[in-house]
């Protein structure tokens, strides 16, 4: 894989406006640095059925951001390695695409006040089933979850 390009969890991930037409699953990208969570949330939305676009740093999700990349939810570590933070991710998606909900997800205390619009947080150590809920309420449940077929 070429340095910087996305690493996509599912097929589709690429193709725009993916949730507008309801012919793709919808699409999360997932920002977290620590492998083992990363791996285990990841894992969550794809057997729910979710296409996943996964990022390490803060960096690399503004970037995408910034890409033609169809991304439907962020979920997003607040602490992140790097020089971006995942405040940081949340307030260019809200600029750069300001219908993008956003679910953070900390182990540490939450500053309410940075949150942007639309968006909510899920504490760690979270249960699959709070992010999956999170995720669901942000997008006004619209989307079928493999569970609810």
């Amino acid at each position: 894989m070429a340095p910087g390009a996305p690493r996509l969890a599912a097929e589709g991930a690429l193709l725009s406006r993916s949730a507008e037409n309801g012919a793709h699953p919808t699409v999360v990208l997932v920002i977290e640095d620590e492998f083992f969570l990363r791996m285990n949330i990841v894992s969550c939305l794809q057997e729910a059925g979710y296409a996943v676009v996964e990022a390490v740093t803060g960096e690399e999700a503004i970037a995408l951001c910034h890409s033609d990349t169809s991304i439907d939810i962020v979920f997003t570590d607040v602490n992140l390695g790097g020089y971006a933070s995942g405040w940081d991710v949340a307030e260019c998606f809200r600029t750069v695409r300001p219908g993008v909900p956003v679910v953070y997800t900390s182990g540490r205390s939450l500053d309410a006040g940075r949150c942007v619009g639309g968006s909510t947080f899920v504490p760690k150590p979270y249960r699959e089933s709070d992010i999956l809920k999170a995720c669901r309420r942000l997008t006004g449940g619209t989307r079928n979850d493999a569970a609810q077929r």
